[in-house]
């Protein structure tokens, strides 16, 4: 009597177990499933450099102060068209232009190396909703080639058929 007692007590803590765990759920974090997961529909009218810009004040400045070294060592100089005069109109209108394309120059390196370090951006979300909501409201910011990570679990930015997707790795 007292073995049978013990089995019934026994059968009912497994069972209360069970439905305690049933009841709270897995409290595991669940990985991502490994599919491609829709962004946005349509990406003609997302324009993902304007959200980066030109490297911000910093590039821009940087252009600014290698344009200002350019033109002084210029006007220092005899130009190198010997049909224009040293310290003349002609000369400045020449260190001008000349100093204004190693700016533009200077701007254009430093969007390309934005450009390439946006593609190394790295994202981190705790659950693939957080991740495609944060994604849909800053569509933009995550140009195509964007590596996203939800819960370990690698994706990338991708364009399909006009669409921006989450893809995995």
């Amino acid at each position: 009597m007292i073995a049978m007692k013990s089995a019934v007590l026994r059968k009912l803590a497994v069972l209360l177990t069970a439905l305690t765990v049933a009841g709270t759920g897995c409290t595991h974090t669940q990985r991502p499933e490994r599919r491609v997961h829709v962004i946005s529909h349509d990406v003609s009218g997302i324009d993902f450099n304007d959200a980066r810009g030109t490297g911000g004040a910093g590039a821009e400045a940087y252009c600014a102060e290698l344009q200002k070294q350019c033109f002084t060592k210029c006007w220092r100089r005899k130009p190198d068209i010997p049909s224009i005069e040293k310290h003349s109109g002609k000369h400045h209108e020449h260190c001008t232009t000349k100093c204004l394309e190693v700016f533009n120059q200077c701007v254009k390196e430093q969007e390309e190396l934005e450009r390439q370090d946006a593609q190394k951006k790295e994202l981190h979300f705790p659950t693939m909703d957080a991740a495609l909501d944060w994604l849909r409201n800053h569509t933009a910011e995550a140009p195509p080639g964007t590596n996203v990570v939800v819960t370990g679990v690698a994706f990338v930015v991708a364009l399909m058929a006009g669409a921006l997707v989450l893809s995995p790795l």
